[in-house]
């Protein structure tokens, strides 16, 4: 879909969309389409339970008095609640409500509301933004769709008065819907196509933005010692990778600490010995969720030239119950050099993790670091499908990544920590076993991390219950939702970007 922007003008002809806040308060531009078509969106309204409130859409046929196809108005609420966020929303509403209608093009009529939190031009970008998050499709192999079931609509024109300043705005933003882009197709792909070695070679395409990619394969990893991470993948044909990425956006000159991210790359889970049931196992092919998110990241940084020096590491395996697989019972010896006892082996995230996490924080020293992983599914029981559960021994980072969330609607929500549940992963034969019981698992899995990470600020994010959607969102269509992407570029932005 091709997005554009233009001045503030009322169309003559295809599809509109138009404003109204809470109380069927009409923005300008609604106002002036309503006299066009002689009073026909009042009329509507009156007729309808449309009063304007957040989220509210009301679609007007063919009006009379203008040439124009049909109008959509879309409900804004209260303007002092009208921010950024709210304004992604309204493009989502206005993509999704037109998209399937047989038009081709749309106008967004962008006026500037009079006592909300964003400017004219900030307001516009961010409707752009919206539709363009809203808009993903993963369709490339789908043969034999009809014509009539694919989306129609080709052009999404915003006009404003700040076209131009707008214009500007959206450049950055659409660098991040490229992250998003890249993260919901890598989470979407099967696992026959998406393995380690093909999702190392889909991060090395960060080259072409200037991220030094390396790859290191299973002898190298074998070398350092990564006893944790190879033995999760011992038992599948493909072979381990691990993936690391720098993006020194400080300058070539720069010694600033760069800020780290590091991803669950299990690109399929079978459970390994430790068999899961048949039922739903296809949606282990985005076990791989937390380091699509990290490559997704990268991308967004390096696309919008952010100015930061960040480290993304990324632990690639596929854990499948082969003649050569991990057994319960098995010890190992992580990187750290802390043994680990192998109860399970369907407890394997935390063990890619473990050796990641204490590579970078050996190799880059990082001001802090950020884990991402799809690593229970206790956190789903917990939390369902609504925030991702976050566990930390930083209290400033865990403020930090809580406000980034809550600005792009990507939500977190602490977990508590505590000697008690470390206690429950003693091992009788290792220094740790792998898992602590059914009570507590995903504070448990944390507990587990943390022994990785030493005094390095770290958070843990387990994303399980919301790298996948079954729903639709007004900015996240149903499928891979690249949760984390933004919340982490927002993150970075807000705290760590040289100014």
């Amino acid at each position: 879909m091709k997005i554009s922007f233009a001045n503030l003008a009322l169309p003559t002809t295809g599809a509109a969309v138009a404003f109204v806040l809470e109380g069927g308060k009409l923005s300008a531009s609604a106002a002036a389409l309503d006299k066009a078509t002689k009073g026909a969106l009042r009329r509507a309204i009156k007729a309808s339970r449309f009063k304007g409130k957040r989220g509210q859409t009301l679609s007007v046929l063919a009006p009379a008095g203008a040439k124009l196809d049909r109008i959509l108005l879309i409900g804004l609420g209260k303007a002092k609640d009208v921010d950024a966020k709210a304004m992604q929303r309204a493009g989502g509403y206005a993509y999704a409500g037109l998209a399937n209608t047989g038009r081709t093009a749309l106008s967004v009529l962008a006026d500037g509301i009079e006592g909300a939190k964003v400017k004219p031009a900030e307001a516009a970008a961010n409707i752009a933004y919206g539709a363009r998050l809203r808009s993903y499709r993963f369709d490339k192999y789908r043969t034999q769709e009809k014509a009539d079931a694919k989306p129609s609509l080709r052009t999404f024109k915003v006009l404003s008065k700040a076209s131009a300043a707008a214009r500007r705005a959206y450049g950055p933003l659409a660098k991040i819907a490229d992250g998003v882009e890249m993260t919901r197709d890598l989470v979407s792909e099967p696992p026959n196509v998406i393995y380690p070695a093909t999702l190392a070679k889909r991060a090395q395409e960060l080259t072409k933005l200037g991220v030094k990619v390396q790859v290191l394969g299973e002898a190298q990893m074998k070398r350092l010692g990564m006893g944790a991470l190879l033995g999760v993948g011992q038992g599948s044909i493909r072979e381990s990778k691990l993936v690391v990425m720098q993006w020194n956006g400080a300058g070539a000159r720069s010694t600033e600490k760069p800020v780290a991210f590091v991803g669950k790359g299990v690109t399929f889970d079978t459970g390994g010995i430790s068999l899961k049931p048949g039922a739903g196992m296809e949606d282990m092919k985005w076990d791989m969720g937390g380091s699509g998110v990290v490559i997704g990241l990268m991308k967004a940084l390096a696309g919008r030239k952010a100015k930061v020096n960040a480290v993304g590491v990324v632990g690639l395996v596929e854990n499948m119950p082969g003649g050569n697989a991990q057994r319960p019972g098995d010890i190992v010896t992580s990187m750290s050099g802390q043994t680990i006892e192998i109860l399970n082996t369907d407890a394997e995230g935390r063990l890619v993790l473990a050796d990641a996490l204490h590579y970078t924080i050996e190799k880059f020293a990082p001001k802090f670091v950020v884990d991402l992983a799809t690593l229970t599914g206790a956190i789903i029981i917990s939390l369902g499908n609504e925030y991702a559960g976050m566990f930390s021994n930083s209290d400033q980072l865990c403020d930090r990544l809580s406000k980034a969330g809550k600005q792009v609607d990507e939500k977190v929500w602490r977990m508590p920590m505590g000697d008690a549940y470390d206690k429950m992963l003693k091992s009788e034969a290792a220094d740790m076993q792998n898992i602590g019981g059914r009570a507590g698992g995903s504070i448990t899995a944390a507990q587990f991390l943390k022994r990785f990470v030493g005094k390095t600020p770290w958070a843990h994010l387990d994303i399980a219950g919301v790298t996948w959607s079954k729903n639709d969102a007004p900015t996240v269509p149903k499928g891979g939702t690249a949760f984390g992407v933004r919340l982490l570029n927002q993150l970075v932005a807000n705290h760590y970007e040289k100014k």
